[in-house]
């Protein structure tokens, strides 16, 4: 079951997009040979006017054929026939739906269960945020120059970039004003490996891992649980805390005894000082429920963080922050999106609907933003060469334009098999 919900969810996003394609073709008068709802040899057909409407047999994907689009063909309701702009459109069309389908699904999800204001809960008293004005209920809309959309946004914000050790910026509202403070925050220094747990478990189970941090570096991963520590057992969250009260960390190196898939492993971990500062404040990432006009607003900031978000990420994969091994290709998506449903499932059907429907917004969103990167084979690259057309007041050698698009098609394919045996590789 979980598969096919996963297949449904991603063939959902993938066919919207091409939906995007084919509304504005239509619109511009531009000929869609075929409009297809899966990939492969096809199940069932039928023909209504110029256009194919076909299903086929691998139920993923979709796609929207033009008439002449890859060819340089001029003829009546052919692609190239068409002005420099309506071909514009009709490109930009399919990240467009995209990004309205995550506002769409938003919608639903908010309505239902509610949005995460970036609200203060509790300010730290005598703080720098305190004196710079701070106080509880004040609704965090801009960290660092970024909008904040909701609470996720902020602590997705200060978990990939930190918390600034000289001067913190943001802009809060209160009472329907907005106002704009900067203040430096109080900073520490202390011994760190750098995981997370909940510290509230009868296990220490490792949930994610700082990057760079020495536990990552020694090749721990999300789901290893900790047994013990320099030759003491750790069997609760509540041994391990007692264990790092009565033996602080001070530089040396630890002997940490862990066990994933049923084995017992052992290994060297020296603790790296760290200098982190504090914002000085705690702050909402409950939801709760929305009036309609919030519904919408927070709609939309919903679909913006998600796209922040995939900005983000390329940003750090461009920097090295992220590898190419920590990309995943449809195969890893379907088994994220599994796992999700198998873990929220028992939670009832509310909750796990609602959390599917979060998957959609996030795949869509990513969808929308990796389409118009300026990669050739990709609508970005495509957008790329019908600019330089609309500058140059005539358009690149149609044999030229086709033989970039295919490099880049053949690379980003060679890329999506590497994906894909990462996937494989991390599944089994």
């Amino acid at each position: 079951m979980k598969f096919v919900i996963a297949i449904l969810i991603l063939s959902a996003v993938i066919i919207f997009h091409e939906l995007g394609h084919f509304l504005l073709a239509k619109a511009n008068h531009i000929i869609v040979t075929e409009f297809a709802i899966g990939m492969g040899p096809k199940l069932l057909s039928f023909t209504k006017g110029d256009t194919t409407y076909a299903l086929k047999l691998l139920p993923f994907g979709g796609s929207c054929s033009m008439l002449g689009e890859d060819e340089d063909e001029s003829q009546e309701g052919s692609f190239n026939n068409a002005s420099v702009w309506r071909r514009m459109s009709v490109i930009a069309a399919g990240p467009v739906f995209n990004f309205i389908l995550a506002f769409l699904v938003a919608v639903v999800v908010i309505s239902v269960v509610g949005a995460d204001p970036a609200r203060v809960t509790e300010v730290t008293e005598q703080s720098p945020a305190a004196e710079a004005g701070l106080q509880p209920g004040d609704i965090i809309t801009r960290y660092e120059g970024n909008g904040i959309a909701n609470g996720r946004e902020l602590y997705t914000d200060i978990d990939m970039d930190g918390v600034p050790l000289d001067t913190v910026t943001l802009t809060y509202k209160r009472d329907g004003k907005s106002y704009t403070v900067s203040y430096v925050p109080e900073a520490t220094t202390r011994w760190m490996l750098g995981y997370y747990y909940n510290p509230d478990s009868d296990k220490v189970e490792i949930t994610s891992l700082m990057r760079g941090y020495p536990m990552e570096q020694a090749g721990f991963q999300a789901g290893d649980v900790i047994t013990g520590v320099n030759g003491t057992a750790v069997a609760s969250a509540a041994d391990l805390a007692e264990y790092w009260e009565q033996y602080p960390m001070d530089g040396k190196t630890l002997r940490i005894s862990y066990e994933r898939d049923g084995l017992e492993y052992e290994a060297e971990v020296t603790p790296s000082e760290k200098t982190n500062a504090s914002l000085g404040f705690n702050f909402n990432l409950a939801r709760e429920k929305m009036s309609p006009v919030s519904t919408l607003k927070y709609s939309f900031g919903e679909m913006n963080y998600w796209v922040h978000l995939t900005v983000k990420s390329l940003k750090s994969l461009i920097t090295g922050t992220y590898s190419i091994n920590d990309l995943s290709g449809p195969i890893g998506v379907v088994d994220t999106i599994g796992q999700v449903y198998e873990e929220t499932k028992s939670e009832g059907g509310v909750i796990a609907s609602m959390t599917m429907l979060n998957m959609l917004i996030l795949l869509s969103a990513n969808l929308g933003v990796m389409n118009l990167l300026p990669l050739p084979a990709l609508d970005g690259g495509r957008l790329i060469f019908l600019v330089i057309e609309a500058v140059r007041r005539k358009p690149v050698k149609r044999n030229i334009e086709g033989m970039i698009h295919f490099a880049g098609l053949v690379l980003l394919m060679v890329l999506m098999v590497y994906v894909a045996f990462n996937d494989v590789r991390r599944i089994f």
